[in-house]
C-alpha cells in the first residue's frame, strides 16, 4: 500500500510514502472534516491512498493569478 499525494489541478505526482501502515493521525487527515475527506481522499483498486494536494507550480500560478481561483480549471 502506497500513500500518493497528486495535485488536483495538473495531476503532478508530488510525493509518494511507501509505509505498510500508518495513521491518520500521522498525515494530519484527523484534521480535515468529513466532505473534505469525502474530496480530497480516494481509494484505488490495488489499495494505495491518493490524496489531492497542491503542487509548487500551480500554487505559484494562483499566487500570481488569484483571479484563478474563480476558474473550475486553469490548467490546459
Amino acid at each position: 500500500m502506497a500513500i500518493i499525494y497528486r495535485c488536483h489541478h495538473c495531476h503532478r505526482l508530488v510525493g509518494r510514502l511507501e509505509q505498510p501502515y500508518l495513521e491518520e493521525e500521522q498525515l494530519g487527515l484527523d484534521q480535515l472534516t468529513f466532505e473534505e475527506r469525502r474530496e480530497l481522499i480516494k481509494h484505488t483498486d490495488n489499495g494505495d491512498i491518493e490524496i489531492k494536494t497542491i503542487c509548487e507550480f500551480c500554487q505559484d500560478a494562483l499566487d500570481r493569478n488569484p483571479f484563478y481561483h474563480e476558474l473550475d480549471t486553469f490548467i490546459q
